[in-house]
C-alpha cells in the first residue's frame, strides 16, 4: 500500500507495477458489467455492445473516436480538453431531448459524443452555505435549459474542481447543468461529506444561489475516489439529491461501512480495470449500499481516468495522454448515461440497460 503521510493512496499497487501494467494496455476501454442487486439476471462479465444490443453478448469494443483540441486548460501544465464529434441529435431544448432518448433503446455509446447543446462557464464561483462557510465552485450551466437537473462533482485524494471540468461541461451539453466543487483536497472525507449535505440542502431550497434555471428536485451527486466517502456521506444524511454515481470509489475508515447502509437513494458504481490496478475499498460500496445499486468496470482503464488529469499527473504515472483521453471518454459516456437516467427517471434503470 502506498501511504502519504497519514493519507492512504486509493491505488493499492506500487507505481513500478502501474507502469508494468501500462504495457500491457494494448485496447480500447470496454465495459463489463459487474453485478446489480435490482437485476440479478445479468451475467457476469457481458460487455457493452456497440449499438447496445442485447446484455450478454461477447467482446465488443467501443468504436474509435476522433479527438480534437477544444481548449486550453490550465491545470499544473496546459492539456488539451478532448472534444469528441458532436451528436446529430437535434433538440431545442432538455425538455425535448429527453423525450427523444427515453422513448428509444438506452446506448452508452450516444453518450460519447458531444451532445447537442451549448455550454456557459461560470468559474470560481462563492456559493454560501451557513454562516461563515461558502463552497468554490465551477459551474457549466446548459445554455438551452430553462430548468435542467444539476449534476454535483467532487474530486478525491489532492485534486480540485479543474479534473472534473471536461465531465461537467459534456454533462451540459447533455441538457444538465454541471457543478464541480473544491473540497479539502485532503479530506476528512466524511466533514467534506456534510459540507455537500448541506450545500445540496442550500441549493434544494434557494437554486438562486447558483443559477435560477436549475431544477432544484433533480440534483445527481457524482464523488470520485476518496470524494465517493463525501458523497455517500452526503447521501446517507438525506440530502436532497435523486441518488448518486461513484467514479471508481476509494474507501478508507471504519465508519464507511455504517455510512453506506444509510444511503436510500439509487446509486451506480462506474470503475476502473480492477485487473490492472485494484482501488481500496472499492467492493465495499456495492456490500453495504442497501437501496437500488449497481456496478460496472470499464476495461483497460485506470483510477485516474475517472477525471481529467492535469501534466503532472500524466508524468507521474507514465501515462499517454492519447490513451489516457480515450478512457476519459469511455467514463464520461457512462457517467452521462448514468446521470441523465437518474435524473430523468429516478432509478439506474436507464443507465444499466445502456450499458
Amino acid at each position: 500500500m502506498v501511504r502519504m503521510g497519514k493519507l492512504s493512496h486509493p491505488i493499492s499497487v506500487s507505481r513500478f507495477t502501474a507502469n508494468l501494467f501500462k504495457l500491457l494496455k494494448k485496447t480500447k476501454p470496454k465495459m463489463e458489467i459487474s453485478k446489480c442487486k435490482t437485476h440479478p439476471s445479468i451475467v457476469l462479465g457481458s460487455n457493452v455492445p456497440r449499438t447496445a444490443a442485447a446484455i450478454g453478448q461477447s467482446t465488443f469494443r467501443i468504436p474509435a473516436f476522433v479527438l480534437i483540441a477544444l481548449m486550453a486548460h490550465s491545470v499544473g501544465c496546459a492539456r488539451r480538453f478532448p472534444e469528441p464529434d458532436v451528436t446529430p441529435i437535434k433538440a431545442a431544448n432538455p425538455a425535448e431531448l429527453q423525450r427523444y432518448l427515453l422513448s428509444r433503446k438506452p446506448d452508452v455509446a450516444q453518450f460519447r459524443m458531444r451532445g447537442p447543446f451549448a455550454v456557459t462557464e461560470r468559474r470560481d464561483l462563492e456559493i454560501p452555505v451557513a454562516s461563515g462557510l461558502t463552497v468554490k465552485a465551477d459551474l457549466y450551466p446548459c445554455a438551452a435549459a430553462r430548468k435542467a437537473p444539476l449534476v454535483i462533482v467532487l474530486h478525491g485524494l489532492d485534486n480540485s474542481k479543474e479534473d472534473h471540468a471536461f465531465q461537467a461541461m459534456h454533462l451540459a451539453s447533455w441538457g444538465m447543468h454541471g457543478l464541480a466543487l473544491s473540497l479539502p483536497k485532503r479530506g476528512p472525507w466524511i466533514d467534506n461529506g456534510r459540507t455537500l449535505a448541506r450545500l445540496v440542502d442550500a441549493i434544494h431550497r434557494t437554486p438562486q444561489l447558483v443559477d435560477d434555471r436549475i431544477d432544484a428536485d433533480k440534483i445527481i451527486l457524482v464523488g470520485h475516489s476518496f470524494g465517493a466517502i463525501a458523497v455517500a456521506t452526503a447521501l446517507g444524511e438525506a440530502a436532497p439529491a435523486l441518488g448518486g454515481v461513484l467514479l471508481d470509489p476509494a474507501g478508507i475508515g471504519r465508519q464507511l461501512p455504517q455510512l453506506l447502509r444509510r444511503i436510500t437513494v439509487p446509486v451506480l458504481v462506474i470503475g476502473a480495470d480492477e485487473d490492472i490496478r485494484p482501488t481500496r475499498n472499492r467492493g465495499q460500496f456495492y456490500r453495504f449500499i442497501p437501496t437500488a445499486v449497481g456496478e460496472i468496470s470499464i476495461r483497460d482503464t485506470l483510477h485516474e481516468d475517472a477525471q481529467y488529469p492535469n501534466g503532472h499527473t500524466l508524468r507521474g504515472f507514465e501515462d499517454e495522454p492519447d490513451d489516457s483521453e480515450e478512457a476519459q471518454i469511455a467514463f464520461v459516456s457512462a457517467l452521462t448515461a448514468s446521470a441523465f437516467g437518474l435524473a430523468t427517471t429516478g432509478s439506474i434503470d436507464y443507465g444499466w440497460k445502456s450499458f
